[in-house]
């Protein structure tokens, strides 16, 4: 199948599924590429967790920071909601910056991240970025924002009405009533724009190797693994990544090395139609679609 009908049908298995996405899949040794949308911008969530473990380790590097320097997290303090990690925690905590970015990155720890904005502003890790040359990744607030929003004040069986908000609200020029999905207010990129942020940190660039060894690491231990690994993962592949959540939004990127020495850097940013929070058969589809664009590209 060439590939401009493989993508229309990958946009109609999309859209059947009630997901609209800006994907990018790209071959680091060579530079080919095939993309769906892929200069959509949405809002990042999670995903500013790798430019912010970047910037913090370029910091350490330079000497301003100390990776052993040990923080104080006080419940009260240091709030932001989650699943996992500090925001469980009942007491105080005293944990050391090189493990602040683990909990960030690994195990997508808002409260650790917002530890590290205290250190490393949204506005410092823009900057940063655009340093090393990345001018499609905007990080423009910490992760305690992305806490407030409608979910947080619906009851748990109501959270389909928090969606729908999310889902119909929307302009057609990406705009939102709720800051956090306006990519104008939001910290925000597309595919195309994390995945070269990704080439940055597994390729040559401005980037020192070191920072980009580090960054790479954490994310090859990202304990998320339910949305691209079942289709990335193997005995003969290793898959770092990133995963990033909000709403009616589902994101991940990641880095396919496989043993016969082809590297595929994969963007696929998503959101849904569908008023639920949880959505295995969504993450089913993003994953079968970018699988599917790196199958394809590697066949060339």
């Amino acid at each position: 199948m060439n590939t401009e009908s493989l993508l229309r049908d990958l946009r109609e298995e999309l859209d059947d599924g009630g997901l609209r996405g800006s994907f990018l899949v790209r071959d680091l040794h060579t530079g080919q590429e095939i993309g769906l949308d892929a200069d959509l911008e949405f809002p990042s969530a999670s995903l500013v967790k790798v430019p912010l473990a970047a910037a913090t380790f370029e910091r350490i590097r330079r000497g301003e920071l100390d990776g052993a320097t040990r923080l104080d997290v006080e419940p009260g303090r240091v709030t932001t909601p989650g699943p996992a990690g500090l925001a469980r925690f009942r007491h105080p905590a005293r944990v050391a910056i090189d493990d602040l970015l683990y909990l960030s990155v690994a195990v997508s720890d808002g409260t650790a991240a917002d530890a590290l904005f205290a250190l490393t502003p949204p506005a410092e890790v823009t900057r940063m970025l655009r340093e090393w040359g990345i001018d499609g990744v905007s990080v423009r607030h910490d992760t305690a924002e992305l806490a407030d929003t409608p979910a947080e004040r619906f009851e748990p069986g109501e959270v389909h009405l928090a969606h729908a908000l999310a889902i119909r609200a929307g302009t057609a020029g990406r705009g939102h009533p709720v800051s956090q999905l306006d990519v104008s207010r939001a910290s925000a990129g597309s595919a195309r724009a994390y995945v070269a942020l990704l080439e940055a940190l597994w390729r040559p660039s401005e980037i020192d190797p070191g920072v980009a060894a580090r960054t790479r690491d954490l994310m090859a231990h990202n304990l998320l693994r339910q949305r691209l690994t079942p289709d990335f993962g193997s005995d003969a592949t290793k898959w770092s990544s990133k995963t990033g959540t909000l709403l009616n939004l589902r994101h991940e990127i990641g880095v396919a090395e496989h043993a016969d020495g082809q590297v595929f850097a994969v963007g696929a940013l998503t959101e849904s139609r569908v008023p639920a929070a949880i959505q295995p058969e969504a993450e089913i589809l993003m994953a079968r679609v970018a699988r599917t664009m790196r199958d394809h590209l590697r066949s060339r």
